[in-house]
């Protein structure tokens, strides 16, 4: 019988201070049940999050500990990574709320890296206000791959569809540059793996979307998808791996082509986030495959324009828990089965 001690330990990390992370965190707790799934630690501090909690009026008990080994099962922990008074302005940008989503960041991410926590999950940041010395990266993923072990993929996915990306938070001028028969393997491969070991998809079926418009008819409107992604697709496929493609991607999910394929590869992050948010918007989630760490966050931003009035919906947030969960116990039975693999002599 499983006991309190044995429950996955989740990390989170708050956001900005400012925007809803912390209100869709603070909900999701609200229903006790949660705490029979998993032992939660948010890292930030009490008087930060009474605070929040009297300003937006949800009523949900937390319990304040100084030391990770101060945790407790059955409660929402919230890990002190600060001691002075932080002033909120719900709903407005600051270089304090991005100071201060970085601290919450940084000792979340160390204590996933020292496996103090089982996985992490991440309320949204603001990119630009968050950067500092310390931080200059473009987003969590990239600052995840930087602090943790392995090469990371971009996964957005909801029920019925698993989504990465080939590149993530560049300028548009170089996508075309970047996609190249190197980055084409690696990132399948990614995404085959995860597929695999983290969703338990023993034999999965990859589609590629082309890079130009109608994959670039030909040599007619670009010829990278006839020169570049079609051989490498043919050269994966041909190693025993069912990857197919390119896809005119204009097409591909209003003709729920998405739906025969266990997972997607979108060539640059508005190609997949457009259909994908369209799709899932308030319950996806976003899943950093590819680390030796298990990281998700909500689908979505800050919210300014909603934080601080009690309407923020925490559907995406706990879906992003929910997956985490599930991914670490994927990963644990994978590894066991691994050990305890059967030799068959001749």
């Amino acid at each position: 019988m499983k006991t309190k001690s044995d429950r996955i330990k989740v990390g989170i990390s708050v956001g900005d201070i400012n925007g809803i992370g912390i209100e869709v965190i603070l909900k999701t707790f609200q229903d006790k049940r949660m705490l029979e799934l998993c032992t939660p630690v948010i890292f930030a501090s009490n008087k930060l999050i009474t605070k929040y909690k009297k300003a937006t009026k949800i009523e949900v008990p937390t319990f304040e500990v100084r030391t990770i080994e101060k945790v407790q099962a059955g409660k929402l922990n919230v890990l002190n990574v600060w001691s002075e008074e932080v002033a909120l302005a719900l709903g407005t940008e600051s270089d304090l709320g991005g100071k201060y989503a970085f601290k919450s960041l940084e000792s979340a991410v160390k204590s996933l890296r020292k496996e103090h926590v089982d996985v992490l999950v991440t309320a949204p940041i603001n990119k630009h206000n968050i950067q500092s010395d310390k931080f200059k990266f473009q987003g969590h993923t990239e600052f995840l791959e930087a602090n943790l072990s392995g090469e990371s993929l971009m996964i957005l996915m909801c029920d019925t569809l698993k989504l990465g990306l080939f590149t993530g938070h560049i300028p548009v001028q170089k996508i075309a540059e970047s996609i190249q028969p190197a980055l084409i393997e690696r990132k399948i491969q990614i995404m085959h793996d995860a597929l695999q070991v983290d969703f338990n998809i023993s034999k999965p079926k990859i589609a590629v979307l082309g890079l130009n418009p109608h994959c670039g008819d030909h040599g007619v409107i670009g010829n990278e998808d006839e020169e570049i992604v079609r051989p490498t697709i043919q050269k994966i496929y041909d190693k025993g791996q069912l990857v197919f493609g390119p896809y005119a991607a204009d097409s591909f999910f209003g003709s729920e082509t998405y739906l025969k394929f266990d997972g997607v590869m979108a060539m640059y992050h508005d190609q997949g986030l457009a259909p994908f948010k369209t799709l899932s918007f308030g319950a996806g989630v976003n899943y950093t495959a590819g680390l030796n760490r298990i990281r998700t966050s909500p689908d979505h931003g800050t919210a300014y324009e909603i934080a601080g009035k009690g309407i923020a919906n925490h559907e995406s947030f706990r879906q992003a828990l929910y997956t985490a969960i599930d991914i670490f116990r994927a990963r644990k039975m994978n590894l066991a089965l691994k050990k305890n693999k059967l030799e068959i002599t001749p």
